[in-house]
């Protein structure tokens, strides 16, 4: 079965990433989404580790909205793929559920 994991916390303040890393699975894809788009941004460990999950075969997506209005310039986020809220819908219809880590 197929995960959409959507991390919501900054993981430099909560451990929902950390949790969710752990059991990111083969066909599943991690979203982070309005404080954990923090992740996203290059030059931080939580990059890093997001890049190495990505080279593990499970990609990582950020909403792109979210980035945008925390300041955070989405063109320091690669290789971290940028989603709007359709894309958000889009991802939902391709995993065979859903899991939210707040």
């Amino acid at each position: 079965m197929t995960t959409l994991h959507t991390v919501n916390k900054s993981p430099f303040s909560h451990s929902e990433l950390e949790s969710c890393l752990e059991i990111c699975r083969d066909g599943d894809a991690i979203l982070l989404i309005e404080n954990g788009v923090f992740a996203a941004k290059a030059g931080n460990v939580w990059h890093q580790r997001l890049a190495e999950t990505i080279t593990k075969g499970i990609p990582v997506y950020a909403l792109k909205n979210d980035l945008i209005a925390r300041g955070l310039p989405a063109e320091q986020c690669e290789p971290i793929q940028l989603v709007d809220y359709a894309g958000f819908v889009e991802l939902t219809c391709h995993h065979e559920r859903t899991q939210s880590w707040y």
